[in-house]
């Protein structure tokens, strides 16, 4: 463990801006849940009849999880169960960037050759983790006891989310001694991510047992706020232990620089498709792109599946009504998909954001200097990536669309006038997709340091877009975002100026991203 110490330091200064940032995100969200349903849900009545209604709708039970009771506390954190599953993905993210991504890069290996322990890195990336995940954890509990909430089920629901974190981080460490390399770790902890969310889904949606066989579902079984059971923590207790004493006696079988599954030798022949840049991008891309339709389109299979018994769920309140009302619709159903739609949105901005970023991550690393040393330009090169970033947030939204808009057209029997508003609705959201897309080429070409600050501009989207709105903010500040230009669909107006001035600003910051990488070094 020699040097622990100064690669905790090292790896918290590494992480100095996205560290504070998941665990801010992940600790606010039960209290603005908790100041949302405090307005939309006044009264014991309201709330009950929220209860009833959420808990015969296997569709939500399966996306968020179990529901225990009509209590306020209890609303609010079945509705933030999310984190459960979040608080995991920060704490497999953060291991295997301080792990096998350091090793990748050869930055272990020059490490190791000073007076630094065998163990010391991987037992730092698993402190920093789990001190990130508990640092979560409490600024959630304190924000529940500022709120008024009671002690017990406060601290209930942060330990709930530092459990599911902190298994995830042994999951994430043992998975990053088995892959052959960064990628692979990734792909192993978060497969045995989804199967847990699988598994707990499943079950909540189905009133089976399978959940007990998921950290998740472990978290989601201590029912905070609705008679919790504290002996349920010893079983992420004993799980973590394992995972993580696995993930130290795995490190010491290995080669550096190896994985205890090999990787597979590829054929003697690249395939044609990988004969340019736009094959090397695809080949890149696919599975990313593949996982992100995949998930947008189940949660948008979910949300069109619970759209028609919304009403019942959410009540008469005037309230709901006016917070809904502000993203679209004539009717409570229509404002329902549209705000739903709009947050399915975002996450297809995420996935533009994060495949333009994966050209900056090919520049830092090397491989694009080598391509580029070839016959390929810097403008060939770039518009590979973007063309990812592009059509990609597109089929996504057709996915959301069709997958959103069929199984409420059948519930309400009238398949063929609803899909194509539906579909509409999430087709529209691509303009704005495209500027933050633009936003991301320009710092990308102009300041290359900080182009992972688009990651800012688009959390500044979702608070002034998802929170704004809500609360009340001046037009001023909502007309910051993109999304706030979008026609309210379905069901509301459709002005095609709005959509031509974001598709021409969205070229125009594009083109103005591509002529300033053209004329600028490279990083190195």
């Amino acid at each position: 463990m020699t040097g622990i110490g100064g690669l905790i330091r090292l790896y918290l200064r590494k992480d100095r801006i996205v560290l504070p940032l998941w665990v801010l995100v992940i600790g606010l969200v039960p209290l603005l849940y908790a100041v949302s349903f405090q307005g939309l849900y006044p009264t014991a009545a309201d709330r009950e009849t929220f209860y009833e209604a959420t808990a015969h709708t296997p569709a939500e039970l399966a996306m968020v999880g179990p529901i225990f009771g009509s209590d306020l506390g209890a609303l609010v954190t079945w509705r933030a169960g999310i984190l459960l599953t979040l608080a995991p993905l920060a704490a497999i993210l953060t291991v295997v960037r301080h792990t096998r991504a350091e090793e990748d890069a050869g930055r272990t290996e020059l490490i190791g050759s000073t007076a630094v322990g065998r163990y010391a890195g991987l037992s730092a990336a698993i402190l920093v983790a789990v001190g990130g995940v508990v640092a979560a954890a409490t600024v959630a509990t304190v924000s529940l006891l500022a709120t008024g909430f009671a002690a017990a089920g406060s601290i209930a629901f942060g330990l709930a989310i530092a459990a599911a974190g902190t298994v995830f981080a042994g999951v994430g460490a043992a998975a990053a001694q088995i892959g052959s390399g960064a990628r692979l770790a990734r792909g192993y902890a978060l497969s045995v991510l989804a199967i847990a969310f699988v598994l707990r889904a499943v079950s909540d949606g189905g009133s089976g047992t399978l959940s007990w066989l998921s950290p998740i579902g472990w978290s989601a079984q201590i029912r905070p706020f609705a008679d919790e059971r504290w002996w349920v923590l010893l079983l992420p207790a004993i799980a973590s232990a394992l995972a993580i004493g696995s993930a130290f006696v795995l490190a010491g079988q290995r080669d550096l620089g190896s994985g205890l599954v090999p990787e597979r030798a590829g054929p003697p022949a690249a395939a044609a498709s990988l004969g340019g840049v736009y094959g090397l991008a695809w080949r890149g891309q696919r599975g990313s792109l593949a996982a992100w339709i995949v998930g947008l389109g189940l949660i948008a299979l979910v949300l069109g599946s619970a759209a028609d018994g919304v009403g019942g769920q959410l009540g008469d309140s005037a309230a709901i009504s006016d917070a809904l009302g502000t993203f679209g619709g004539t009717s409570l159903v229509q404002s329902f998909l549209a705000a739903a739609i709009s947050i399915l949105g975002i996450g297809a901005a995420a996935y533009s954001t994060s495949t333009l970023l994966r050209a900056h991550s090919d520049e830092e690393g090397g491989v694009a200097e080598t391509v580029l040393a070839g016959s390929v330009s810097r403008t060939r090169w770039l518009s590979a990536h973007l063309t990812f970033a592009v059509a990609g947030p597109a089929a996504a939204m057709v996915v959301v669309g069709l997958a959103a808009g069929i199984p409420y057209g059948l519930a309400t029997g009238d398949v063929g006038s609803v899909v194509p508003g539906v579909l509409g609705a999430a087709l529209v959201q691509l303009p704005a997709i495209w500027v933050l897309t633009a936003a991301g080429t320009v710092l990308f070409g102009l300041v290359p340091r900080y182009a992972g600050a688009v990651w800012a501009l688009l959390v500044g989207c979702v608070l002034l877009g998802q929170v704004g709105s809500v609360v009340g903010l001046p037009q001023f500040w909502l007309d910051l975002s993109p999304f706030t230009h979008l026609p309210h669909l379905p069901g509301g107006p459709v002005s095609v100026a709005p959509l031509l001035w974001l598709v021409a600003l969205a070229v125009a910051g594009g083109l103005l991203g591509s002529a300033a990488f053209r004329r600028r070094d490279l990083r190195s």
